[in-house]
């Protein structure tokens, strides 16, 4: 890659108005592994001034020139899929197996399923005498994060696209080097210069003045609540559309008739999975007390089956982000001991032979209440909280007891009473026993789990603004 320290603005790559560098960890040797450009808000204006004067074209480009866009930007990405795996397991830890299935896989899955809906989506329709039109809202600011890099970008850039919207991408600093990849693949695939644009930096430099600029129309946001809020109020500044999707703490309920060699098992394995590093992860796995022992025992072989080493090596399990997010982890853990929990498995440090590297053992505390600070904040590592549970009810109660509602989890085999359970949750999406997920399925939570939606069609109107064109189609006399 021959642009890390560089921008993609206005169709070509440039440098950044003052020159400012950040080096790029690998987090499974904790050696450089790239030096990228970081901009400041003279970076964020160039690229917002490309976007702005690309929209009075692109914004009126046809259903059939956006659909063909989008098949070129497919076709390009392919050719570097490989590439963008790769990116993504020296960037933030993915094993091989999962960058090359699950993170660079759900890229292009969103491409894919942008085109689909493109291709059938209802930009007009009529209402009596009056022409319903949803055109596309401007200039997008896309702040994005470090743990499912190609997800979060394309989950947004596509429907941004695929509306006749421009873009101001500005992905994490913590793992630049795949959205790098995909600005080569937007200008290999003919994408018209200034309707995709990439500033490479941190929040204040430049998070901060995209959500502030007065001519972004929109911005989108994934990451922490905290982070969340602030963009949500430098954005109040120029009153422009804000959609967030933020932290979860996300429940899992096993019902008392469950299959536990299935659902114990498959929670065990979500919450291990990218090493606990999603917001939508079963983080609090909710067990009837009688079945309590069981549980623990199918929980405790479960996890302790489960691999850690570096991307390359074959294991399940790779390194969390950063020493940052592990001596956070670490602190986390250390408070669940302190508050009362008890260690099933795993605990503080790492696991042995793994010194090097940002490696977190993958654990379970038992004995938690609700109250507990591990069943509160969001731990964003390989740490699974067991809670217990007398009737139903109450684990209904437990599960909506958290200011989070990003999704929710629930197993059992009577699936009357799971139904009437999942209707029951403050979630904004739940899964029903391990179900597969589903690109269409809207994405997005409820209370301080942000606003919004996106995946499949419902995402597109986060890009769209409706027109009320009254007395368009007079009424026949």
């Amino acid at each position: 890659m021959s642009h890390q320290q560089q921008f993609y603005i206005n169709g070509t790559w440039v440098d950044p108005v003052t020159p400012r560098t950040h080096t790029v960890i690998n987090p499974s040797t904790e050696q450089l592994c790239a030096t990228i450009a970081m901009g400041s808000a003279a970076d964020v204006d160039r690229a917002v001034q490309a976007a702005r004067a690309a929209f009075e074209n692109y914004s009126q480009t046809s259903v059939a020139e956006r659909c063909a866009l989008l098949e070129r930007v497919i076709a390009e990405y392919m050719k570097r899929y490989a590439g963008i795996a790769a990116a993504v397991s020296m960037e933030m830890g993915a094993p091989a197996t999962l960058a090359q299935t699950a993170q660079a896989g759900s890229g292009v899955g969103h491409l894919k399923t942008a085109l689909a809906v493109l291709k059938n989506y209802a930009f007009e329709e009529q209402r009596g005498t009056t022409r319903l039109v949803k055109e596309p809202i401007g200039v997008c600011g896309l702040i994005t994060p470090w743990n499912w890099p190609m997800n979060q970008v394309l989950c947004k850039v596509a429907p941004a696209l695929a509306t006749g919207c421009t873009i101001v991408l500005k992905p994490s600093e913590m793992s630049p080097l795949s959205a790098l990849i995909l600005a080569e693949v937007m200008d290999a695939a003919g994408v018209p210069a200034g309707v995709f644009n990439l500033v490479n930096g941190d929040g204040m430099g430049v998070g901060a003045p995209m959500a502030s600029h007065p001519d972004i129309d929109l911005v989108s946001f994934t990451g922490s609540t905290r982070a969340g809020i602030a963009v949500a109020q430098a954005a109040a500044l120029t009153v422009k559309r804000v959609h967030q999707e933020l932290g979860g703490k996300s429940p899992n309920i096993i019902m008392p008739d469950a299959d536990f060699n299935k659902a114990v098992v498959a929670g065990v394995k979500a919450i291990m999975n990218n090493t606990g590093q999603s917001c939508n992860a079963p983080t609090r796995m909710l067990v009837p007390k009688a079945r309590m022992d069981e549980a623990l025992a199918v929980a405790k072989a479960t996890a302790e089956a489960i691999t850690v080493g570096a991307p390359d090596s074959g294991a399940a399990m790779g390194p969390v982000v950063s020493e940052m997010q592990w001596n956070k982890i670490q602190g986390l853990i250390e408070t669940g001991i302190k508050e009362g929990a008890t260690v099933l498995t795993g605990g503080l440090g790492k696991p042995a032979g793994l010194e090097t590297g940002f490696f977190v053992k993958p654990t379970i505390l038992a004995g938690v209440n609700n109250q507990m600070t591990v069943a509160r904040e969001e731990i964003f590592g390989p740490v699974l909280v067991i809670i217990g549970y007398d009737t139903v009810d109450e684990a209904v109660a437990i599960a909506n007891d958290t200011p989070y509602g990003l999704a929710a989890y629930i197993s059992g085999e009577d699936r009357g009473a799971v139904d009437r359970v999942a209707a029951r949750l403050r979630a904004g999406m739940v899964n029903i026993n391990s179900a597969a997920p589903d690109l269409m399925a809207p994405f997005g939570g409820y209370k301080q789990s942000g606003n919004g939606r996106e995946w499949g069609d419902v995402a597109f109107g986060e890009f769209l603004e409706y027109k009320a064109m009254l007395g368009f189609a007079p009424a026949a006399t």
